[in-house]
């Protein structure tokens, strides 16, 4: 206000003295205050949510509302690079050029087969005053359900390349609102953790938050913070600093200040935040693989997604027969029969009693020795016959292997894959987001695709929407889940489940060791590392394979376990793949009901916390007709029993609103099959 009031004064006084001197600076005063004022605006298609920057002499700066809400306030945007110093102060901006974005794109693997790209753009180019020159481009998108900016650095004769120290991106929270959140101490981790519910204020300073962090505002307006299109570049954290969130990167190995090196043209991931008064708006989101480039597979037909056995977590369990266990073609033929049996796609071959099925001097799973060779099985198996008898079953072979033993030697290995017939693995223990684990694990995808092997990333960061450009990435993990039940003395919880739902997930598939047949109540859970034991209801376990995404569900039990069971035949015949998400009703923390569409049938699954509740569900997403129903649900004993469910038949029509009395960590699942 006091600039504007001096502006005014200069005005008056340059007006009496009537000059043409006068009213030229007259003139250039005037046109510096518009270009200071100057604002970029930016709106959804939808008009609710706004982003708007301007550039001051510090920063350029800016701010998103969402339906009149101020949840950004101003925040300064900048970078700090080693050889040329901070980008950020004293800039200019050049002419913005604005477009707009209406198309639909395939998705191979996704809750959707097909998705919407509604976009505005607006990219805001901007440049030093200073000798240096340099420009940097300022691109931000704003969709009905979020929005999103990246910096892009376009081909310029006097700077070809980078070293960056820091990327300056912040958010100024606005209000008060409560943070869900996954607190960290350092950045080399599987980012498998218990999640965090407290007030912003109360966020301690300069601690790492993992992304996506969901943050709600009074009113219930919800935001997640996190990244999309992560490649090339260092994953990003957040921390509090002087009140806001700023923008943490994972420095490259053996050093703490260097975050990313790269040659120009160049661009960072997209920094998303996504935006809705409905909580369900964010799960349904297709945002992160808009913002991912389109497919750079060709010839996808070969992609499969699927269900897999992974008898690692039973505890390697056979029956008493006449073959002994171990990494041999009968206890891969026990597994793969088993799915032959049930339409499971994939058998997983792993090892047995914590060693590898692969050639290692290694002691165990977790480490690998310098005559680890993973294109060697142990001397005990012949993986070309395993490969062989599973193609004749109708069965896939998926195989586990530490990146450390599979990095040096992909293409050797891939190639050996290939000839075996194996269709695709999980690679473990990765454990770190920096730029060169990012380019890593995009380099195994790109070989891997030349080999037609998908990968499920294990010990890995959260997915970016990368799965839109290459579909052979079906899961990832980036989650504290089921596998802790076999050695912690605080086990996975239906709390913690919906958790995940509501903040991990929200970046895309996750991979977690569904399956668990044991279900016991809290007071007779104890630590087995075979035969694990569960929390929750056997309707919970049924609804995670809808509610959960991921593109290769676990089925993690051993046969005997699944044949005869309750509620077993659910598990094979469930897709893992969608063609439509929809997110009836959903309270955060307490229940959520998520329903997912695969040709005209329909799955809808409902997860409950520790305390019983009655629940509603409209019926209203679905289209016009008539539907039978097969539906699962507590039964009413299971405070007792907690496997016991209740199943039923009936009709459902889209107008019907089902009531569901779901049990202390319980669940309901549902089959809708169009008449």
């Amino acid at each position: 206000m006091r600039v504007l009031i001096n502006l005014f004064e200069t005005v008056s006084i340059l007006y009496r003295l009537k000059s043409q001197v006068a009213l030229l600076i007259l003139i250039m005063l005037l046109s510096a205050s518009v270009s200071a004022q100057k604002r970029i605006v930016l709106t959804s298609p939808d008009q609710n949510l706004i982003f708007s920057l301007r550039l001051t002499q510090k920063a350029p700066v800016y701010q998103v509302v969402f339906k009149g809400k101020t949840l950004i306030a101003d925040s300064e945007l900048g970078l700090l690079f080693q050889e040329s110093g901070l980008f950020q102060e004293n800039l200019k901006m050049l002419t913005p050029v604005y477009r707009e974005v209406d198309e639909t794109y395939p998705l191979v693997v996704g809750k959707a087969s097909t998705a919407r790209d509604h976009h505005k753009e607006v990219m805001i180019p901007l440049v030093e005053r200073n000798e240096r020159k340099r420009q940097i481009n300022l691109v931000v998108r704003a969709f009905n359900d979020g929005v999103a900016f990246r910096y892009e650095f376009p081909e310029q004769a006097s700077w070809n390349s980078y070293t960056l120290l820091d990327e300056g991106s912040t958010f100024h929270v606005a209000s008060n609102p409560t943070v869900h959140t996954l607190f960290w101490g350092h950045y080399t981790n599987s980012h498998e953790g218990y999640y965090h519910t407290l007030p912003y204020d109360e966020v301690k300073a300069d601690t790492l938050m993992d992304v996506p962090a969901l943050l709600v505002y009074p009113g219930n307006i919800y935001m997640a913070i996190t990244e999309a299109n992560l490649r090339d570049y260092a994953g990003m954290y957040l921390t509090k600093q002087e009140g806001r969130l700023s923008t943490h990167l994972s420095p490259l190995p053996g050093q703490t200040e260097v975050k990313v090196k790269a040659t120009l043209p160049h661009r960072t991931p997209w920094r998303v935040m996504m935006i809705s008064d409905r909580i369900g708006a964010l799960i349904e989101s297709n945002i992160l693989t808009s913002l991912n480039d389109p497919s750079a597979i060709q010839d996808i037909s070969w992609i499969k997604p699927g269900k897999t056995s992974f008898h690692w977590w039973n505890g390697d369990i056979t029956p008493d027969t006449t073959f002994a266990p171990g990494v041999n073609f009968e206890t891969n033929k026990y597994y793969i029969d088993f799915c032959a049996r049930h339409q499971i796609d994939y058998h997983a071959v792993i090892g047995y009693g914590g060693f590898a099925w692969y050639k290692s001097d290694a002691a165990g799973y977790g480490v690998v020795g310098p005559e680890t060779d993973v294109t060697k099985p142990v001397p005990s198996l012949d993986m070309q016959r395993v490969c062989d008898y599973a193609r004749e079953k109708g069965v896939g072979i998926h195989v586990w292997v530490h990146w450390q033993a599979l990095y040096p030697r992909l293409e050797e290995a891939f190639t050996q894959f290939e000839e075996w017939g194996i269709k695709g693995m999980m690679v473990d223990f990765m454990d770190r987001d920096d730029q060169e684990m990012v380019n890593i694990q995009e380099e195994m995808l790109q070989k891997a695709a030349e080999h037609h092997l998908y990968i499920q990333f294990h010990g890995a960061f959260k997915p970016t929407g990368l799965s839109r450009t290459y579909p052979n990435e079906f899961t990832r993990e980036g989650a504290l889940n089921y596998e802790y039940n076999k050695w912690s003395e605080k086990p996975v919880n239906p709390d913690h489940d919906l958790k995940i739902v509501f903040t991990r997930m929200l970046a895309g598939p996750t991979d977690y060791h569904l399956g668990g047949f044991r279900a016991v109540p809290d007071s007779a859970f104890q630590i087995q590392f075979t035969r694990p034991l569960m929390g929750g209801t056997r309707c919970h376990m049924l609804a995670m394979y809808v509610v959960l995404e991921s593109y290769l569900a676990m089925v993690c039990d051993y046969p005997e376990a699944y044949e005869g069971e309750p509620g077993f035949e659910f598990l094979t015949q469930v897709p893992t793949t969608w063609d439509e998400t929809r997110v009836p009703t959903a309270e955060l923390d307490q229940y959520v009901t998520i329903a997912r569409r695969k040709g005209s049938s329909w799955y809808v699954g409902s997860i409950n916390n520790r305390e019983a509740r009655t629940i509603k569900v409209p019926m209203d997403f679905l289209p016009p007709g008539t539907y039978t129903a097969e539906i699962y649900t507590d039964a009413p004993d299971v405070d007792q029993y907690p496997n016991h469910l209740s199943k039923r038949t009936q009709t459902v029509n889209p107008s019907d609103i089902l009531t569901f009395t779901l049990a202390a960590g319980g669940g309901q699942v549902m089959r809708l099959v169009k008449q």
